[in-house]
C-alpha cells in the first residue's frame, strides 16, 4: 500500500481471503478477529482515497489502474458481508485498537513466568485500560485542580506516551506525594482521557508500541543475564522463535526400537502426496529419524530403509513432472545415495529387491540377513534423468552450465559404483539398464587421450605412453564391453536397439568407418526404426548423421551423402536431431505436445553443430552433382541429385549484386560455380579458407587430413568436370597437360579418365604410346541437342491431347480403362503404326513412368 503496487495488493488480498476461508471453523467459534475487520477498513478507505486521485490515477501504469479497479469491486462486494463490524470499526477505531492491545497483553501476560513485580504492573496496565468514567467526588476537584493540575497532566502524559501500564500507577504516585492533596492526584489520574488530553492522546497511539518493544526487549535481556545459568530462554520474534525447533519425533520416556521407529516412518510416508504436507519438513524429519535410529543402534536395515524414503522424498520435491530439482536438493540427492552406496559395500548382509513384500521385510538387528524392500537401480536412473532435466533447463552459455556439468562426474561415479555392486548382486536384466546408463554418458564423448596415443606413437616417449595408458582403458574398450554383454544377455528389443545405435555412435565418431557401417547394415534398424518411440529415432538420427560426417572425414563422399540426405531434405534438422523446437502453428502442436517435446531435447553439451553438417551435406552434394550437371547438360531427363543444393544455386543466381561470399552457403554456391568451369584453384579458396576453417573444419579432429582429402576430392571431380564440358571442344589431348592443370599425377589421371570410358560417361579412348585421350565426338552438338529436347516436347504435347481427345469422345473405353492409380494403361491405345500414324508406345513410357520410377527408387 505504501508504494502503491495495486498488483500486490491485489494478489495479497486474495491470499489474505483464502487463509480467511481456511480458518472457518475456529472463526465460527470465536467469532470475527477485530484485526480482520480493520483492515478490510482501513483497505476501502485507502481504495476510494486512490480512486478519487484523478491526477495518481493517470500516473498508474496500466497492470495497476487495473489492478485497482477489480481490488476496488472486490473489496467493496466483500465488505457487504461485514457491513455491521465495518461500520462499527469506522464509528470508533481507537476502541478497537485498544481491544486488540488488551488481548496481546493479556496474551503476554498470561504466558510470561517473570517476577511478581511483573504481575502487578500488567494487573496494572489491565485496570487502566478500562478507561473508567471520573468518579463524581472527582468532578469536586476539577476546578481547584485547573490551575495547578495541568502542569502535573501534562508531564504525566509524556510519561504516558513511553508506557500506558506501569507509568501511570508511577505518576499517580508521584503526585500524591506533592501538597496538593490526594483528591486532586486521583483525579489527574482517572482523568487520562478527558477532553483536555484526548487529543494528544490520539496521535501517539502510532508511538505506544515501539518503546513497548524496546522495554521488552531490554527485559528479555535482563532476564537471559539472570538465568544465564538455568539456560532456558529464547529469544522471541513475532511470536514465533528465530531458531527454528526440531520436531519432536517422540514422547518423553518413549523407548525407542525398531517397532517404534516403523510406526512413525509410516505416520510421515502417510501425509506424503496429501494437499497441504510440508515437503521440505517431511525430508527434515526423516533425516532426523536416520540419525535416531543411528544413534540408538537399531541396526542397519532399518537405517537403509529410511535412505529409501529420503531419496524419493527429494525426488518428490517437485510434483510437477517438467519441473527440475534446485541446487541444493541435487546436493542433497547426490550425497544421500552415496551414503546408500557406502552402507551397502560395507554390509554384504543386505538384500535389496521390488520383489520384497513390506510384511516379509526383516530389519531388525536379531533378523540377520536384512531384507529391504527398493530397487537401487530405479533411484539412479531417476537421478540421471533428473540430472538431464537440470542440463536442459540451463542456459547453456551460462557459467552455471558449466558448474553443472561438472556433476556428471559425480553421477558417472555413481553409476559405476553401482555397476560394481550390481556385477555382483544383481540380476541380468539391472546389468542390462545400469550397462545402458553407462553407455548413454560415454558413447558422445571423444576419448582424445587414445587419439594422441594413436597419432604420436613415433614421436612421444615410452615413458610418456607407458603413464598414458595407465590412466584407465579407452572408451572404445568399455563400450565394446558393455555392448556385447547387452547383445547376448538383453531380452528387450529398446536397450538392444539403444546399444546398438551408440556403438555405432562412438565408432563413427572415431573415424571407425568400416565398423560402424557393417554395424548399421547387419542391425537392419532402419526398417523398423519408425515404429521405435521418439527418443530412439532421435537417436537413430544422430546416429546417421554421425556416419555420415564420418564417411565425408574418410573421402566416402557418396556414402556421406546418402547417410545425410534424409534430415537434409526433410528441412526440420534441429528438431529431428532433439536440438530444439521449430516455430509451428497451434494447429499443428498445441501446447501440452509441446511440454512433451522440449523433455526430449537433448543436452547443449551433446549437440552436433548444425553449420558444420549442412556444410559437409552441401559440399558432398557439389562434388556429386557439379560433375553430373556438366554430364548431362542438355538431357531434359536429368534428375536432381539434391533438391537443397540445387535451391541454393538458385538463391545465388536471383541474387541482383553478387559480393564476395560472407556466409558458409555462399562460400559453398561460389565454389560450386567456379568448379563449373573447371577452375579448381577458385573452387579449393572458396572451400578451405579462415573463414570456411574457423566455421567448419577446425571442428574436426583431423583438421589438416580432411583438409588434404577435400583438395584431392575438388581436384578430381574438377578434371571428370572440365572433361565433361570441354571434350567437344578438343580432338585430343594430353594427360600430361591436364596432369599440370590439376596437379594430380599421372597415373591418378589415367584411372579417372579410364573409369570415365568404362561407364560410357565419355566417349574417347586413350593412345598409350603418346599418352593422350582422342576424343570420338559421337555426343550431338548444342544445336542436335536443341532439336532432341523440341521433339521431346512436341511428342508429349501430342500425348496430352490425344488423351483429353480421348476423354471427350469416351474412345478406347473411357471411364474403364483407367488403372488402379486413376491413370489410363498406355499399353495399346498409341501403337498407329498401320494407320499410318506413329509408334509412341515406347518414348511414352522412358519418358514419363520409367524416369519417376528411377527417381523413388533411387
Amino acid at each position: 500500500m505504501k508504494i502503491r503496487d495495486m498488483a500486490k495488493c491485489l494478489e495479497e488480498f486474495e491470499q489474505l481471503c483464502r487463509a480467511f476461508l481456511k480458518s472457518k471453523n475456529i472463526v465460527d467459534k470465536e467469532g470475527v478477529p477485530s484485526f480482520y475487520i480493520r483492515l478490510l477498513a482501513d483497505l476501502e478507505d485507502y481504495l476510494n482515497q486512490l480512486w478519487e486521485d484523478k491526477e495518481g490515477k493517470k500516473k498508474m501504469n496500466k497492470n495497476n489502474a487495473k489492478a485497482l479497479s477489480t481490488l476496488r469491486q472486490k473489496i467493496r462486494k466483500y465488505n457487504r458481508d461485514y457491513e455491521t463490524e465495518v461500520a462499527a470499526y469506522k464509528e470508533n477505531p481507537q476502541e478497537s485498537a485498544d481491544e486488540e492491545e488488551e488481548k496481546e497483553q493479556g496474551d503476554s501476560g498470561s504466558s510470561s513466568d517473570s517476577d511478581g513485580e511483573e504481575g502487578d504492573e500488567v494487573s496494572a496496565t489491565s485496570f487502566l485500560k478500562k478507561k473508567p468514567e471520573p468518579a463524581p467526588e472527582a468532578n469536586k476537584f476539577l476546578k481547584s485542580a485547573k490551575g495547578s493540575g495541568d502542569e502535573s497532566s501534562s508531564s504525566d502524559d509524556d510519561e504516558d506516551g513511553e508506557d500506558w501500564g506501569s507509568d501511570t500507577v508511577d505518576s499517580g504516585s508521584e503526585s500524591s506525594d506533592d501538597g496538593e492533596g490526594k483528591g486532586a492526584s486521583l483525579a489527574l489520574v482517572f482523568l487520562k482521557k478527558t477532553q483536555e488530553s484526548e487529543k494528544s492522546s490520539e496521535k501517539k497511539v502510532s508511538k505506544k508500541k515501539k518503546p513497548k518493544k524496546k522495554e521488552r526487549l531490554e527485559e528479555e535481556e535482563g532476564g537471559e543475564e539472570g538465568e544465564e545459568g538455568e539456560g532456558g530462554w529464547e529469544k522471541v520474534k513475532g511470536g514465533a522463535p528465530l531458531v527454528k525447533e526440531k520436531p519432536k519425533m517422540f514422547a518423553k520416556g518413549t523407548e525407542i526400537n525398531t517397532v517404534v521407529v516403523l510406526k512413525k516412518l509410516n505416520e510421515i510416508l502417510q501425509a506424503r502426496g496429501k494437499k497441504g504436507t510440508d515437503r521440505a519438513a517431511q525430508i527434515e524429519l526423516l533425516h532426523a529419524l536416520a540419525n535416531i535410529s543411528a544413534e540408538n543402534n537399531l541396526g542397519i536395515g532399518i537405517l537403509v530403509k529410511i535412505k529409501f524414503n529420503i531419496i524419493a522424498s527429494l525426488y518428490d520435491y517437485n510434483p510437477n513432472l517438467a519441473a527440475f530439482m534446485k541446487a541444493d536438493m541435487w546436493k542433497k540427492c547426490l550425497e544421500c545415495i552415496d551414503e546408500l552406496l557406502d552402507i551397502l559395500f560395507e554390509n554384504n548382509n543386505i538384500f535389496i529387491g521390488e520383489n520384497i513384500a513390506e510384511d516379509s521385510e526383516s530389519l531388525s538387528i536379531s533378523d540377520q540377513p536384512f531384507r529391504v524392500r527398493g530397487c537401487v537401480l530405479t533411484l539412479v536412473e531417476r537421478m540421471d534423468e533428473e540430472f538431464t532435466k537440470i542440463m536442459q533447463n540451463t542456459d547453456p552459455h551460462s557459467q552455471e552450465y558449466v558448474d553443472n556439468l561438472k556433476d556428471e562426474g559425480h553421477v558417472c561415479g555413481i553409476i559405476d559404483r553401482l555397476l560394481d555392486y550390481l556385477e555382483n548382486k544383481g540380476s541380468t536384466e539391472e546389468i542390462c539398464r545400469i550397462y545402458l546408463r553407462r553407455i548413454m554418458h560415454t558413447y558422445y564423448k571423444f576419448d582424445y587421450k587414445a587419439h594422441r596415443r594413436s597419432l604420436g606413437l613415433q614421436g612421444e616417449s615410452k615413458s610418456e605412453q607407458d603413464q598414458e595408458e595407465s590412466e584407465g582403458e579407452d572408451s572404445a574398450v568399455i563400450m565394446d564391453r558393455l555392448c556385447k554383454f547387452i547383445y547376448a544377455k538383453d531380452r528387450t528389443d529398446r536397450i538392444r536397439t539403444c546399444a546398438i545405435l551408440c556403438h555405432i555412435y562412438h565408432h563413427a565418431l572415431h573415424s571407425r568407418w568400416y565398423q560402424a557401417r557393417d554395424l548399421m547394415l547387419m542391425s537392419h534398424l532402419q526398417d523398423n526404426i519408425q515404429h521405435a518411440d521418439p527418443p530412439v529415432q532421435i537417436l537413430y538420427n544422430r546416429t546417421m548423421v554421425q556416419l555420415g560426417i564420418c564417411a565425408f572425414r574418410q573421402g566416402m563422399i557418396k556414402d556421406a551423402h546418402n547417410a545425410l540426405l534424409d534430415i537434409q531434405s526433410s528441412g526440420r534438422a534441429k528438431e529431428l536431431l532433439g536440438q530444439g523446437l521449430l516455430m509451428r502453428n497451434m494447429q499443428e502442436r498445441n501446447a501440452e505436445q509441446e511440454k512433451i517435446e522440449k523433455r526430449r531435447q537433448v543436452p547443449f553439451h551433446m549437440h552436433i553443430n548444425l553449420e558444420l553438417l549442412e556444410c559437409v551435406y552441401l559440399v558432398s552434394a557439389m562434388l556429386l552433382e557439379i560433375p553430373y550437371m556438366a554430364a548431362h547438360e542438355f538431357d531434359a531427363r536429368r534428375r536432381m541429385i539434391s533438391k537443397q543444393f540445387h535451391h541454393q544455386l538458385r538463391v545465388g543466381e536471383r541474387q541482383p549484386l553478387l559480393g564476395p561470399p560472407e556466409s558458409m552457403r555462399e562460400h559453398v554456391v561460389a565454389a560450386s560455380k567456379a568448379m563449373k568451369m573447371g577452375d579448381w584453384r577458385t573452387c579449393h579458396s572458396f572451400i578451405i579458407n579462415e573463414k570456411m576453417n574457423s566455421k567448419v573444419w577446425d571442428l574436426f579432429p583431423e583438421t589438416q587430413r580432411v583438409r588434404e582429402m577435400l583438395v584431392r576430392k575438388i581436384q578430381e571431380e574438377s578434371l571428370r568436370t572440365y572433361l565433361f564440358t570441354y571434350s567437344s571442344v578438343y580432338d585430343s589431348i594430353s594427360m600430361a597437360t591436364l596432369s599440370e592443370m590439376f596437379e594430380l599425377e599421372i597415373p591418378m589421371v589415367h584411372s579417372i579418365i579410364s573409369k570415365m570410358i568404362i561407364n560410357e560417361e565419355l566417349m574417347a579412348s586413350l593412345d598409350q604410346p603418346t599418352q593422350t585421350v582422342v576424343m570420338h565426338r559421337t555426343e550431338p552438338t548444342s544445336l542436335q541437342n536443341m532439336a532432341l529436347q523440341l521433339a521431346e516436347k512436341l511428342g508429349s504435347l501430342v500425348e496430352n491431347n490425344e488423351r483429353v481427345f480421348d476423354l471427350k469422345q469416351g474412345v478406347y473405353g473411357g471411364y474403364f480403362n483407367r488403372d488402379q492409380k486413376g491413370g489410363y494403361q498406355q499399353k495399346g491405345g498409341y501403337q498407329r503404326d498401320q494407320k499410318g500414324g506413329y509408334q509412341n508406345k515406347q518414348g511414352y513410357n522412358r519418358g514419363g513412368y520409367n524416369r519417376n520410377h528411377n527417381q523413388s527408387n533411387y
